[in-house]
């Protein structure tokens, strides 16, 4: 999978297509973050090196530092699937898998690695 990059018009189309009722962005900030951190670097060395840990950095970030009115969770949860996809990956979940994985995420309980390693049980 190659790094997919994504950017701010990305994620509004997510947003508009992924969470029921369209919410207004309430902190741009937080969506310029996520764009950022996806694509992290330190002396050119990739902060999150694989596709599964740059969509937990997302995943992680969009729970924590809400961009939305409402529906960030699903958001959030939304965006890591997506980027996962468009990178060419199978992805295979359950609702009940979503909402889990945005429970420990929102709770503060997983770290990317372990946010990684679930994303991972997604793709086939």
């Amino acid at each position: 999978m190659d790094h997919v990059r994504i950017d701010l018009a990305w994620l509004l189309m997510l947003a508009e297509q992924q969470t029921p009722g369209d919410p207004q962005v309430t902190d741009w900030g937080a969506l310029i973050a996520a764009v950022a951190r996806h694509d992290a670097e330190i002396f050119g060395v990739p902060v999150y090196d694989t596709p599964h840990s740059r969509a937990a950095a997302l995943l992680q970030l969009l729970i924590h530092v809400p961009a939305l009115e409402r529906s960030n969770a699903l958001f959030a949860s939304a965006v890591a699937y997506a980027y996962l996809v468009a990178g060419g990956l199978k992805v295979v979940t359950s609702p009940e898998q979503v909402r889990d994985l945005a429970r420990l995420v929102k709770k503060g309980d997983a770290d990317i690695d372990a946010i990684a390693a679930e994303l991972r049980r997604w793709c086939a």
